[in-house]
């Protein structure tokens, strides 16, 4: 299947990686996951969601995902501040691939 996608064209020029190059990375998967299960999360419940990850990961992770418009960041101008996550339209249609991962992943552990 895959190789009808790459023809006689590199792989960077393939939609394959395309999509591994948004997904790429041991949290990005995860932080999708989790908006795609909570909705609206803040940056604190991710955090605690995602216990093994420090705070510059997240934020860089955050950061990237924001910048490939997979999720959507709200500030709220108040003292503390106040950032909610959530999935974008391009982030939402993503979900129905990483829900067929988690699928076979349930189908498939020993």
């Amino acid at each position: 299947m895959i190789k009808n996608y790459i023809g006689d064209s590199n792989f960077e020029d393939t939609g394959f990686s395309y999509t591994l190059s948004l997904i790429s990375g041991k949290y990005k998967m995860v932080i999708l996951y989790c908006l795609m299960e909570f909705e609206i999360v803040r940056y604190s419940e991710l955090k605690r969601y995602i216990c093994s990850i420090s705070h510059k990961t997240l934020s860089n992770a955050l950061k990237e995902l924001e910048k490939d418009k997979l999720i959507l960041r709200k500030e709220y101008p108040q003292i503390p501040p106040k950032v909610e996550y959530s999935l974008s339209n391009k982030g939402k249609s993503l979900m129905e691939i990483l829900d067929q991962l988690c699928i076979w992943g349930e189908q498939n552990k020993e």
